[in-house]
């Protein structure tokens, strides 16, 4: 078919095909609920506005935009419930924000990059389920 290619490479091509497009579906599925999430915050407490989240999308450039979207969703988070004055809230999943971030830089690492993917989907579960239970706790605008 093709000059110097060889079948068996197809299935090669075919795999990494399949986990990109998989790693694709996904961070759409992480970006649509912190988006939904943000758009929970009241405007005057957001740190950031909820169509920048769609930025994880790009590839190399979403290593360093993690450490900003996430960190600032808990913090446009905690500054809601601080100004209804609850305080039982915590670091409102800062720590897992972080946490996941520094994994997927750590994911570059060769030979712990597995265990490190694990352990950052692991934390960005985590912190889905807190941040999404915290913004359950945001009465809806009418």
């Amino acid at each position: 078919m093709f000059p110097g290619f060889r079948p068996e490479q197809f299935v090669g091509v075919f795999f990494w095909l399949v986990v990109a497009g998989v790693g694709l579906i996904l961070d759409l599925i992480i970006c649509f609920f912190l988006y939904k999430i943000f758009q929970r915050v009241p405007t005057q407490f957001r740190v950031m506005e909820p169509g920048l989240v769609w930025l994880l999308i790009i590839p190399c450039f979403n290593l360093v935009w993690n450490f900003f979207v996430f960190i600032r969703l808990s913090r446009s988070l905690k500054r809601y419930f601080n100004s209804v004055g609850n305080q039982t809230v915590g670091d409102c999943g800062e720590g897992l924000g972080l946490g996941y971030s520094i994994c997927e830089v750590a994911r570059l690492i060769p030979c712990v990059g597995i265990l490190v993917w694990i352990a950052a989907l692991v934390l960005v579960i985590l912190y889905l389920m807190k941040v999404n239970q915290l913004s359950e706790q945001i009465p809806q605008a009418t």
